[in-house]
């Protein structure tokens, strides 16, 4: 009874998983479709010069990007923990 027990909390587990995965690439890809309506929400990041390089918060999420004159580049998305 109790490795029964312990299986099914480990299969919840990893459908509780499963399901934060598929809401934080959701709310990243919304996040990377509003860039474009409006570039220049996100915080300058000045270590970049002349580059207009900004950053967004999604989640628990830093999309960093460039605006280059009417383009908007998506430079790299990582999880606020990592260490960069």
């Amino acid at each position: 009874m109790a490795s029964r027990s312990a299986s099914a909390v480990a299969d919840r587990s990893a459908l509780d998983e499963e399901r934060a995965r598929g809401l934080a690439a959701r709310q990243l890809v919304a996040g990377v479709k509003r860039i474009p309506e409006r570039p220049r929400l996100g915080a300058r990041l000045r270590e970049f010069g002349d580059r207009e390089v900004r950053r967004i918060l999604v989640g628990d999420y830093e999309i960093r990007y460039e605006v280059a004159e009417r383009d908007v580049f998506v430079l790299r998305i990582f999880h606020t923990r990592e260490d960069r």
